[in-house]
């Protein structure tokens, strides 16, 4: 290696060792750590503990209803999660592009909603569901608005899809603007002069070509839908009940709210995390051969 290139690999690892450094200490650590005491049963107070092996993972699958009834919620959410707000930003990014004019314009508006926090936007959409629908509600026309938004489990659920789908659409659909402008202008124009419809060109055309785009937007919605937890937190708190209870709620409660089983809790934290990184292996392995393909 020449003392030119040196310089430039020295000056590069300089660059990249904050970022580094706290990747370390935020996030590698403490899943090293978290994945030790997933074997104990420490109460996240003491200095005691003792190793009780994988009786954790099993009391989590075996004998905890509430977690596995918090990963089911927790894969219908993600289910109904990844598909919706793909299939908006996609048929939003579409609408947008075939426009002639005012593109910034829809462009910036449909993005506002991802600069707001999300608790914040999160407790508007409160004061909506429990007070401006419920006054809509009074007028004739409009009494199938009566519903019980933030009361009734089945309900909230579709309440937290629809808050879901309204801040979490809007990174997608610049992802899927990028993809769609970069689809080469002779294709479209060769498809057109052969004779091919709208759906033909979605199917052919469209949708292969922005492969690569749907492969990294429902890999990014697998991973924050998964680690949901601000949103149902600010909507409806987990409840009534436990009824819109996410396993990050379940895993935050086993650790600090009385419970004070902080190994127990790292074991099903561990079990998140390999969910998530089985499911989002398996999407990104099919979906990359896709890519090849097209």
């Amino acid at each position: 290696m020449t003392r030119r290139s040196a310089r430039a690999a020295v000056s590069l690892l300089l660059f990249v060792l904050p970022a580094f450094v706290l990747y370390l200490i935020f996030l590698v650590i403490p899943m090293i750590q978290g994945s030790y005491y997933s074997f104990t049963d420490w109460d996240g107070l003491n200095k005691t503990y003792g190793f009780v092996g994988f009786s954790n993972f099993v009391e989590a699958f075996r004998e905890d209803s509430h977690f596995r009834a918090a990963i089911l919620f927790t894969a219908k959410y993600v289910i109904c999660a990844v598909v919706l707000q793909n299939a908006v930003a996609l048929l939003l990014a579409m609408l947008i592009e075939s426009r002639r004019r005012a593109k910034g314009l829809f462009r910036t508006i449909f993005f506002m909603p991802n600069m707001l926090s999300v608790i914040i936007s999160t407790f508007m959409w409160v004061f909506v569901f429990s007070k401006v629908i419920p006054a809509m509600a009074e007028y004739g026309a409009l009494n199938f608005l009566d519903l019980s938004w933030l009361g009734n489990p089945n309900v909230s659920f579709w309440t937290i899809m629809i808050v879901s789908v309204w801040g979490g659409v809007g990174t997608l659909m610049l992802i899927y603007m990028s993809a769609i402008q970069g689809i080469p202008q002779h294709l479209k124009e060769a498809a057109i002069i052969d004779g091919a419809q709208p759906f033909h060109m979605l199917r052919y055309i469209t949708m292969p070509l922005i492969a690569h785009a749907l492969t990294i937007c429902i890999f990014l919605t697998l991973n924050s839908s998964f680690k949901i937890y601000d949103l149902v937190y600010a909507l409806t708190g987990g409840g009534p009940g436990r009824g819109t209870q996410v396993i990050t709620m379940n895993i935050l409660e086993e650790a600090y709210q009385g419970n004070f089983r902080y190994g127990y809790a790292s074991a099903k934290a561990i079990i998140l995390f390999l969910i998530i990184f089985v499911i989002t292996m398996i999407q990104v392995t099919v979906m990359k051969k896709r890519e090849v393909e097209a």
